[in-house]
C-alpha cells in the first residue's frame, strides 16, 4: 500500500512528528463482545456495506483460539479472522450476515522461539511485521523480503500473498520463507469441534495454507526461514520513460530489490537501484517513508477538501499542476530515507535490512487525541482512496507497459491524478509453489487513486483507470492482488491459478462445512456466485464492468463506451456535452 496526497506533503515538507494517534481497532462491539462490526483500515469496503457479526473473540493463547473456533463450529456459525489493523481492502474479514463470529488475532502477537543456529523464527500470527523483523535482527538474522508497509500482521500478509520486490533467490513473497505453521480448523464433535494441524516444509498442504485467504482456519503460529543479517544499498534515479517498456523486463534481474514508479503525465520513471551489500559496508541508513509517517489531521482534512474541489470543479490544467507537487516534495526528502536515521546526505543510503526493508512509523506513535494520524485514518475526513494491484507475467510486462504509454499519449492529462498519488509502482514477484501464489515470474502493478465519499459519484477520467485495469486483467491475463482491488477484478480470477483445484480440495478437507467461508470468498474462489454486483452505477464503483449506460451515470453525462487502446474494454466515459453540462451546473 502506498499513500501520497496532492497537497499534504507540500504543506508538511520537512516535518517529522513525535506523536500521532495510532489507527483505530477494526473490530468494535456495542455490548462487551457482542453485536459487533468489522471494517478495514480505510473504514469502507468496495461495496460500502457495513460488516456485522453476532460476536467477537480476542484469544491470547492457542488454547483460547481453539476454544473460540470450537464454539463457533459447534454452533455452525460463520467465522472470519480480523487482524490488528485489517489492511485488506477486500472483504476477507467479513463473515457475512449478522450471525457470524469474528476472531481477532490482536493479542496473538508474541515471538514463540528463535533458533539462531538453524536460522528459524516462530511467531504468533497476530505479530506485526515491524516486530518480527526487529526480533530477527536482535538474533543477527534477517527476513530477506517483505512488503514495504510494516503494519501488516504475519497471518494477514500470508493470507493475501503479500510481497516486496525481487526475482532473486526464492523471490519477494513472504510465504516463500514459511517452513512450518500451526493452523486451527473445525473438526467433528468427536474431536471437540476444533483441532490444531501442524504443517512442516515437506507437507503438501503447506502450499495451500501459506496463501489461504483465511478460508482454511485460523493460523496460530508461523515458522520462517531467515538469513544472516545483511545490509542494502539504495539509490533512487529519475529518468524519462522513453525506454521504460524495455527496462521493465530486465530491471528485476539487475537489482535484487529493484522497483520502478512511473509518473505517466510527467513522462518520468523513478528507478530504485537496491542491492545487497556486505554487512561490513559502512552506513546505518533508515527507511522512514514519508507517506507512512503520522501527519497533522488538519493538514489531511484541508488537503482532501482541496482535492475534492479539483476533482469536482477544477480544470485538467489545475489538476496537472497540483499533481507535480508530491513527486517534487518526496524527491527533495529522499522519499524519507536518511543516511544515519536523522539526515540525508546523499546516495547511496546503506543500512541493515531491518532498517531498510519496510516502514510505517505512524502506527508507532503515542495517542495525541487525533491531532495527527496515519494518512488514511477513517476517523477523519481525509484522503479516501482506491488501491488496485495486479500481476502480469514478466514475459508480457513490456507489451503491457507499451500499451499503457499509448493510452497516456492519447489522453495525457487524464493521467495527472495518477501522478498525484506517486504514479504506478512496479515490483517483481517470483513464481511460487503456493496454490494461490503466482504461477510464473511476474511484475506487480500497484496504483492508488481518488475515491469519492459519495456512493456512485463519477471520478474525472475514471475511464482511463478502468481501461488500464481491464486491459491488464483481460488482454494480459493479470491476476489481482487478493487484498486489494474492486469487485470486478476478481471475476474469473481463480481460473488463472493452475493449482486452484488442489487448493479447494484442501479447503474441503479442512473445513467441509464452510465455517470459514463467506459469500465473498465463495464468489472469488469460483465456488458459487459472482463478485460482480450489477446495478445502477455499479461500474462507477468498480462493482461491475459496464454493459449498459445505466451502469455508469448517464444523468451526469457518463455512458458505457469501448476503450481507447483496448477496444474490448467497456468503461464509463464522459461525453463532451456531459462535461459542459457539469461545468455549468
Amino acid at each position: 500500500m502506498r499513500i501520497a496526497n496532492v497537497l499534504s506533503f507540500v504543506l508538511l515538507l520537512g516535518l517529522r512528528l513525535a506523536g500521532g494517534s495510532p489507527p483505530p481497532q477494526p473490530v468494535e462491539c456495542t455490548r462487551g463482545t457482542s453485536d459487533c462490526t468489522v471494517t478495514n483500515v480505510y473504514g469502507s469496503y468496495p461495496d460500502r456495506t457495513i460488516c456485522r457479526a453476532a460476536n467477537a473473540s480476542f484469544p491470547r493463547t492457542e488454547q483460547e483460539l481453539v476454544a473460540a473456533v470450537a464454539a463457533a463450529a459447534a454452533a455452525k456459525r460463520k467465522v472470519k479472522v480480523a487482524t490488528r489493523h485489517s489492511h485488506s481492502f477486500t472483504k476477507l474479514a467479513c463473515p457475512g450476515g449478522r450471525d457470524g463470529t469474528i476472531i481477532s488475532t490482536r493479542f496473538l502477537n508474541r515471538t514463540v522461539s528463535v533458533d539462531a543456529a538453524r536460522r528459524l523464527i516462530t511467531v504468533e500470527s497476530g505479530m506485526v511485521l515491524r516486530d518480527l523483523i526487529k526480533a530477527a535482527a536482535a538474533a543477527g538474522l534477517a527476513l530477506p523480503h517483505s512488503p514495504y508497509w510494516y503494519g501488516l500482521t504475519i497471518g494477514g500478509l500470508l493470507a493475501t500473498g503479500a510481497h516486496g520486490s525481487s526475482l532473486w533467490g526464492k523471490g519477494s513473497a513472504v510465504h516463500e520463507y514459511v517452513v512450518g505453521l500451526r493452523i486451527v480448523t473445525p473438526a467433528p464433535a468427536s474431536q471437540g469441534f476444533a483441532v490444531v494441524r501442524q504443517l512442516v516444509a515437506s507437507d503438501p498442504d503447506l502450499d495451500a495454507a501459506k496463501v489461504s485467504l483465511g478460508v482454511l482456519g485460523v493460523v496460530s503460529q508461523v515458522t520462517l526461514e531467515l538469513q544472516p543479517q545483511f545490509k542494502r544499498s539504495v539509490r533512487f534515479t529519475t529518468l524519462d520513460d522513453s525506454d521504460m517498456a524495455e527496462k521493465v523486463g530486465v530491471w528485476g534481474g539487475l537489482h535484487e530489490f529493484g522497483d520502478l514508479a512511473w509518473l505517466p503525465r510527467q513522462g518520468k520513471v523513478i528507478y530504485r537501484e537496491d542491492d545487497r551489500v556486505d554487512v561490513s559496508t559502512r552506513g546505518n541508513g533508515l527507511n522512514d517513508y514519508i507517506g507512512f509517517r503520522a501527519q497533522p489531521t488538519l493538514g489531511l482534512i484541508t488537503a482532501r477538501v482541496a482535492e475534492e474541489k479539483l476533482e469536482e470543479n477544477g480544470t485538467d490544467i489545475a489538476r496537472c499542476l497540483a499533481a507535480r507537487l508530491p513527486a517534487v516534495a518526496l524527491e527533495l526528502q529522499a522519499y524519507g530515507f536518511t543516511n544515519d536515521g536523522n539526515f540525508f546526505t546523499g546516495y547511496p543510503v546503506v543500512g541493515f535490512q531491518h532498517r531498510i526493508q519496510a516502514s510505517g512509523t505512524c502506527i508507532n506513535s503515542p495517542e495525541d487525541g487525533l491531532l495527527s494520524s496515519c494518512t488514511w485514518d477513517p476517523r477523519i475526513r481525509g484522503p479516501f482512496l482506491y488501491n488496485s494491484g495486479f500481476s502480469i507475467a514478466l514475459s508480457k510486462a513490456s507489451a503491457f507497459v507499451a500499451d499503457m504509454q499509448r493510452l497516456r499519449d492519447l489522453k495525457p492529462r487524464a493521467f495527472c491524478s495518477i501522478d498525484a498519488k506517486m504514479g504506478i509502482l512496479m515490483r517483481y514477484v517470483k513464481a511460487s509453489s503456493a496454490y494461490l501464489g503466482k504461477a510464473e515470474d511476474c511484475v506487480d502493478f500497484d496504483v492508488t487513486y481518488y475515491r469519492s465519499y459519495t456512493d456512485g459519484e463519477p471520478r474525472v477520467h475514471s475511464d482511463v483507470f478502468d481501461e488500464l485495469e481491464q486491459m491488464a486483467l483481460r488482454k494480459y491475463g493479470a491476476v489481482p492482488h487478493w487484498g486489494k482491488n474492486r469487485n470486478f477484478a476478481f471475476d474469473g480470477a481463480v481460473a488463472k491459478y493452475p493449482k486452484s483445484g488442489e487448493f479447494l480440495k484442501v479447503k474441503d478437507r479442512y473445513d467441509p462445512d464452510g465455517i470459514f467461508s463467506s459469500e465473498w470468498s465463495d464468489q472469488v474462489l469460483g465456488i458459487r456466485g459472482s463478485p460482480n454486483i450489477v446495478d445502477k452505477r455499479c461500474a462507477i464503483e468498480g462493482l461491475c464492468v459496464c454493459s449498459d449506460d445505466s451502469h455508469c451515470a448517464p444523468e451526469q453525462g457518463y455512458f458505457c463506451r469501448p476503450g481507447q487502446v483496448y477496444k474490448e474494454a467497456r468503461v464509463c466515459s464522459q461525453s463532451a456535452a456531459g462535461y459542459l453540462r457539469n461545468k455549468l451546473d
